[in-house]
């Protein structure tokens, strides 16, 4: 694939180690570090320092914690291509998980997508899993699917319905927010399993929790965000209901096809098909 044809883009705070794995994740796989934004709110470990060593297509450092949405956007911005993946710094990538990602969304005419996930701990072999889950599933799609710990933008999306909404006080809803405007655009999107990636769990979300003494049951962003889908209480419980019966149509679809799903957790040393 040509590597002008796409960019990658990740923010981080703090959690050198999880950024460090997974930068090593797609040097082990090939993936030029060329192609690579990755935007610092201000860590305070050594972070920056490692970052300012590597051959990066991109480097943006911030003053302050700007938030999620400001730092994707000014990733996509920095290196600007047909396909932007977005991703967590907290993951690690396997054999062919790009070039599998965006073969399968033009394929399939998709303007959004995102790999399969196992999150959890490290405690098995990611890339042997990656290699027979991706040759298993390779055909397998979900269809309205898609989540905010990676996912490939065709640069269209931008055109349609613009970027994050940069403001730092959402913390971490941004996402929602964007994927609200994607279905309301009717934009195509999906979940693929012929791309797999190994999620640790929403790390850099963690530590600022734990900044802010907040507990991990506890949402980090305001109670009330949800006020700006302006949507009514009966609304969103409809969509909720919606999105509960067709997640777990996947979950037995996938289950009777393949004995496995999309979306695995290593729990006790097992995988907890979701």
């Amino acid at each position: 694939m040509n590597p002008l044809k796409y960019a990658v883009t990740f923010a981080c705070y703090n959690q050198l180690n999880y950024t460090r794995q997974c930068i090593d994740s797609m040097l082990k796989h090939g993936f030029d570090l060329g192609r690579l934004v990755i935007v610092d709110n201000n860590s305070s470990d050594d972070t920056a320092d490692y970052l300012k060593a590597l051959p990066l297509g991109g480097l943006i450092l911030n003053k302050s914690n700007l938030g999620c949405g400001t730092a994707w956007n000014q990733g996509a911005l920095q290196l600007q291509a047909e396909w932007t993946i977005i991703m967590n710094n907290d993951v690690l990538v396997s054999a062919n998980w790009l070039e599998n990602l965006i073969n399968t969304a033009e394929q399939n005419n998709l303007k959004i997508i995102s790999p399969s996930l196992i999150e959890g701990p490290l405690d098995y072999d990611f890339d042997s899993f990656a290699i027979e889950a991706s040759a298993k599933m390779q055909q397998a799609l979900r269809l309205g699917g898609r989540h905010a710990v990676c996912l490939a933008i065709h640069n269209s999306v931008w055109q349609e319905i613009g970027f994050f909404q940069p403001v730092p006080k959402l913390l971490g809803y941004e996402d929602t927010l964007f994927f609200h405007e994607v279905k309301k655009a009717n934009i195509s999107c999906a979940i693929t399993g012929s791309s797999w990636l190994h999620h640790y769990g929403s790390v850099t979300q963690t530590t600022m929790k734990q900044e802010r003494g907040i507990s991990d049951k506890q949402g980090l962003g305001y109670r009330y965000n949800y006020r700006l889908l302006q949507q009514s209480w009966l609304e969103r419980k409809l969509n909720k209901m919606a999105r509960l019966r067709q997640e777990k149509h996947w979950r037995e679809s996938e289950l009777s096809i393949y004995t496995m799903t999309m979306h695995g957790r290593r729990v006790d040393g097992n995988f907890c098909w979701q």
